[in-house]
């Protein structure tokens, strides 16, 4: 597949490395245009193309992996039409990110004013996307390996979109890490946003317990 990305920052170089050891293409934009990626796009590899926002939304999946403060003018003029688009951001309201406790307090108030959770906003400002919150439950630092043998760390996804997101699960699993559904954007999108239960946590899947093992 060809995975877009609407950002080029550490979370989009680390997903990129993945997706570009799996056999995917990726095509890597900003809000500076692609001729400011061309280092940024070789960094990665192979495969790693620098674009424009329009060439990243071309691309079978797009992912979005801005700073929460920029995402709603990042996906201002872009005209969706079904494709899946992955919210990788996390809602802090502070620019640059303040992850102490009182900056993930402070956002997690301000979020709690608007009555809905942060993927069920990016979902109104990407009208006629398809979205998907996922990616963003852990610091990239904690999913920077590469190996064959590496952990499969628990990545959660929800959306409202079944079909999508059995696409985002499977696209993830097929990486090597553990996909779990937390079900809709507003019950699965409040347990692994900013400052959530099942945010900045890591688990590692091990095994599975079956029916016919019991």
């Amino acid at each position: 597949m060809r995975i877009g990305f609407i950002g080029a920052g550490w979370l989009t170089e680390v997903m990129s490395r993945h997706l570009l050891k799996a056999g995917h293409e990726v095509v890597v934009s900003n809000s500076r245009g692609p001729e400011t990626l061309t280092d940024f796009a070789a960094k990665i590899g192979p495969g790693a193309k620098p674009g424009t926002k329009a060439d990243a939304v071309k691309s079978d999946i797009v992912i979005l992996a801005v700073n929460w403060v920029d995402a709603k003018k990042a996906l201002e003029g872009i005209e969706w039409d079904g494709q899946i688009l992955i919210d990788a951001t996390n809602a802090h309201a502070d620019n640059p990110v303040d992850i102490s406790l009182e900056g993930v307090t402070r956002s997690r108030a301000l979020l709690a004013q608007t009555g809905r959770t942060s993927s069920e906003l990016v979902a109104e400002w990407a009208p006629g996307a398809r979205l998907v919150k996922s990616i963003s439950n852990v610091p990239m630092e904690w999913i920077n390996d590469f190996s064959d043998d590496k952990p499969r760390t628990v990545l959660f996804a929800s959306g409202d979109e079944v079909e999508a997101k059995r696409v985002v699960i499977d696209l993830l699993n097929d990486l090597g890490f553990a996909a779990i559904d937390l079900g809709s954007l507003a019950a699965g999108g409040a347990l692994h946003e900013v400052g959530a239960p099942l945010s900045g946590l890591e688990f590692h899947f091990v095994r599975r317990m079956r029916p016919e093992a019991r």
